[in-house]
């Protein structure tokens, strides 16, 4: 077992501007088969509408926004779980004027990337 500390100790990625991606458990970290991101978007942000050929696991931990994917969109809020599929166009939108939407996003180790 390896113990890592607090998610906000993980410097984030901003490659988007209002998305912030912190990478809290990674193959760096020994983890063989997936990665742990932590994302916030800002208040009226959202990551890009995009797709890659791995799925996600998504658990919403606070604020209030949209997911957007090729099905069409869904209410999230802390609390909601998403899964999205392999080759799915998707993004996640931030519908609140003043607080962040914060997610876990788990990945396979081999997508391991940029945002989101």
């Amino acid at each position: 077992m390896k113990v890592i500390s607090h998610y906000l100790e993980v410097k984030p990625k901003e490659e988007v501007p209002g998305a912030a991606m912190r990478e809290v458990i990674t193959g760096d970290d020994g983890a063989p088969n997936f990665s742990m991101r932590v994302f916030e978007v800002a208040p009226g942000g959202s990551t890009p509408f995009h797709s890659h050929p791995w799925e996600h696991e998504v658990f919403i931990l606070s604020g209030q926004g949209t997911v957007k994917g090729q099905p069409g969109e869904s209410q999230i809020t802390g609390g909601s779980v998403v899964f999205i599929p392999a080759d799915e166009h998707h993004c996640f939108m931030n519908n609140s004027q003043s607080e962040p939407l914060c997610f876990v996003c788990l990945i396979p180790i081999q997508g391991a990337c940029s945002l989101p």
